[in-house]
């Protein structure tokens, strides 16, 4: 692991009571000083840090930074994390018709899964998460496959890495039937396992299942388990380019029958761009009202959907500006990282907004803002962190620094933050330097 430091440059954990920032920028553009008392943000304002008692040199001189809270990544995959580098790319599978398309990626992982270790799984997770962190993400939820191939090892090996991890980050897992219910006689059984072990959410993959009563079935029976523990729910809701898959309807329907209303998220959706606007319609609405986070992960949809299409290719993204306009919570995933199904990845959410932006057209300055909202505010409020997050006070102290002003700035620039907190503890600083015609100076 790397090493971890505090503001005073002591080992982690060990940072002053109380400290400060000033000079610093807002998203809204709004100057302030910020106030960190225990871990939390005590005040937010001009002359925050004005306070007798402040320990010389705790004060940081943000020289008009852009501030933000942490980034909160909703959607990733840890313990898939890595393995690419160790799969045979050249490999035909049969169903796949090159590799790097989905049926490639899939009979790939089945491969590497089998050889996992706990130990292999927490190795490569503890490295994406501090990636993660490094880049300004101090919270991470990470989807881990629950299946008859692999059992409880992937499970088992991301909590090792979230034990690990846990002075700079806080990771959660999610018990996801990656092969299915019905499609992988067992996987019930260990899903109920996966969750008396600790798994903090209830995923599924409705639309991997074959006929709909199969679909419904599953929809159904992670229902059952998330009122039986008493978790939310965070699904992978028709990844697929086929307009024809509908169990984004279902799990609508599911959630206000069990009164599950903001305690959904579903993710990728991508079949809800293929589908005629009037069931889309329908079911955006119901989205909305049910309180239902959709988790776009553009970066890896991109890649992966569309890859059979010739001429006019299908972005593999879901309806974003749809959803955003009739008012349904949309977030930004990484979803994979250096796997079988996205070479790509770094554990930036600066980079996954940047290039969600792209996908979804955001481009005016409101729509810039939602990019931003689609990695902070959104996925916090899908977490249910209400007054624990943001510059706020009263919320944890997770921040992250700046050397650009605004929010526009930091998007295009794609620079690292200047320093990163968690819990008031400095946990990651990343230092950029430029020199243009060094001769000349």
């Amino acid at each position: 692991m790397t090493s971890r430091t505090s503001p005073n440059g002591s080992p982690t954990g060990a940072a002053p009571a109380r400290w400060g920032i000033e000079d610093a920028v807002l998203a809204d553009g709004t100057p302030v000083d910020v106030l960190v008392e225990a871990g939390r943000v005590a005040a937010v304002g001009p002359g925050a840090c004005r306070v007798p008692g402040l320990p010389d040199g705790s004060v940081l001189d943000a020289a008009g930074g852009l501030l933000l809270p942490a980034f909160v990544d909703t959607h990733v995959h840890l313990d898939k994390a890595g393995i690419r580098p160790g799969l045979d790319t050249g490999r035909r599978y049969p169903g796949s018709a090159n590799p790097g398309d989905l049926a490639w990626a899939i009979a790939a992982t089945h491969e590497a899964k089998r050889a996992y270790t706990v130990e292999s799984v927490a190795a490569r997770a503890v490295e994406v998460v501090e990636q993660h962190v490094q880049h300004g993400t101090t919270r991470i939820r990470s989807h881990v496959d629950v299946d008859t191939i692999g059992g409880l090892t992937p499970l088992l090996g991301v909590q090792a890495a979230a034990r690990a991890c846990a002075d700079v980050a806080d990771v959660v897992t999610i018990a996801f039937p990656q092969e299915g219910i019905a499609r992988d006689p067992g996987a019930a059984d260990l899903m109920v396992a996966a969750m008396e072990h600790g798994a903090d959410v209830v995923g599924g993959m409705p639309h991997w299942e074959d006929g709909e009563d199969a679909r419904r079935a599953h929809v159904a029976f992670c229902f059952d388990l998330a009122q039986r523990f008493d978790a939310d729910v965070d699904m992978h809701v028709d990844e697929t380019d086929d307009g024809d898959v509908r169990t984004l309807a279902t799990v609508v329907e599911e959630t206000e029958r069990r009164g599950w209303q903001g305690r959904v998220t579903v993710g990728h959706v991508c079949a809800l761009a293929a589908a005629d606007h009037a069931y889309a319609d329908e079911v955006v609405a119901g989205c909305a009202r049910a309180g239902i986070t959709v988790a776009s992960n553009p970066v890896t949809n991109l890649v992966l959907q569309g890859r059979g299409d010739r001429g006019l290719v299908r972005r593999g993204t879901t309806r974003i500006r749809e959803l955003m306009a009739a008012g349904v919570p949309v977030a930004f995933g990484q979803d994979c990282v250096d796997d079988a199904f996205y070479p790509f990845g770094r554990g930036s959410m600066l980079e996954v907004a940047l290039v969600s932006a792209h996908a979804a057209h955001l481009t005016t300055p409101a729509e810039l803002g939602t990019a931003l909202a689609a990695v902070t505010d959104v996925p916090a409020a899908a977490w249910r962190l209400g007054a624990e997050y943001g510059v706020v006070a009263g919320a944890r102290a997770d921040l992250q620094l700046y050397a650009a002003p605004t929010w526009p700035q930091v998007l295009r620039l794609q620079d690292a933050p200047r320093s990163v907190w968690r819990a008031g503890v400095l946990v990651a600083t990343n230092e950029v330097r430029r020199t243009l015609r060094p001769e000349y100076t």
